[in-house]
């Protein structure tokens, strides 16, 4: 029983950081129906400027906001010099200027950082709270918790209580009304990257620092469950990002405690199969897929 509360609070630590992950994925899934296969380098060069930032420093908050900053920075300025003249008469062709970005940032964040893992600190202890022997969560888990809920409570009064998240979502679903309407469609796509890409980065200033360290690939695998979360979920859904995410984050917990940690990543593969097979548009899609 132990066991089981313990790998229960870690799942849901570890899936809270895929829930934000794929968040900032459902993000620019939303404003430009792209599947930024970068999003991972992005979160990596925002982390190595936290990282920069903090060795210089030795302030670790400043390093945080740093990162957030950078994010936004670097998501303003792919959207713009790189993505806004992208042909998307076809999905593929944003697919794969978004891997070509990916070699791009890992091959100069090798040449600027080297290709070795540098370790990354946490704020707040990792050792566990412990109740009647069982080991519970960290004060860096709960720093987890409060910073991941508190970017889903933003972004939903965001898109739920602001002009600016009503522009945001019709320039997304309905971009030819909007610009008849005086919305600024452009503007609203790069503020979308922009907060994407800020939230990706703080996902990375909040998993890296639990993994060996940041290295220009160190978020290939969180990518991997992150968009797993996504697609779970559904990409047209920031709850089901969410749930996605727990989801995710408590298979592996379980599968790494009960089975191997090896057989860790082919079951989400495997989940992410049945999802697929199951229900192609995710648990929380608003339409049934087309059926020939």
């Amino acid at each position: 029983m132990g066991q089981f509360v313990y790998l229960t609070f870690d799942g849901l630590s570890r899936g809270l950081v895929y829930a934000a992950f794929a968040l900032a994925l459902v993000l620019i899934w939303r404003a430009a129906r792209i599947v930024n296969f970068a999003q991972g380098a992005m979160a990596v060069a925002a982390v190595y400027v936290a990282w920069s930032v903090t060795n210089a420093t030795g302030s670790y908050w400043l390093g945080f906001v740093v990162a957030l900053l950078a994010g936004l920075v670097l998501g303003v300025t792919v959207e713009r010099v790189v993505m806004r003249f992208v042909d998307h008469s076809s999905p593929l062709n944003g697919v794969v200027v978004a891997l070509g970005l990916v070699l791009i940032l890992q091959g100069a964040l090798g040449i600027v950082y080297g290709n070795e893992y540098q370790p990354v600190q946490t704020p707040f202890s990792r050792d566990a709270f412990e109740v009647g022997g069982v080991a519970l969560l960290s004060r860096y888990d709960l720093f987890v918790f409060g910073a991941v809920g508190a970017v889903v409570v933003a972004l939903t009064l965001l898109f739920t209580r602001t002009a600016v998240g009503l522009r945001m979502r019709a320039a997304a679903f309905a971009p030819d009304v909007s610009r008849l309407l005086g919305v600024s469609v452009g503007g609203m796509l790069t503020l979308g990257w922009a907060l994407a890409a800020a939230v990706g980065s703080l996902a990375g200033m909040l998993v890296v620092p639990t993994e060996l360290g940041v290295h220009p690939t160190a978020m290939d695998v969180v990518f991997v469950s992150a968009f797993t979360a996504a697609v779970v979920g559904g990409l047209d859904s920031p709850i089901g990002a969410v749930v996605g995410g727990l989801v995710v984050g408590l298979l592996l917990s379980y599968v790494s405690g009960y089975v191997d940690v090896t057989v860790a990543p082919m079951a989400v593969l495997a989940l992410l199969v049945v999802v697929l097979l199951g229900r192609p548009g995710g648990l929380f899609s608003s339409s049934k897929a087309r059926v020939a």
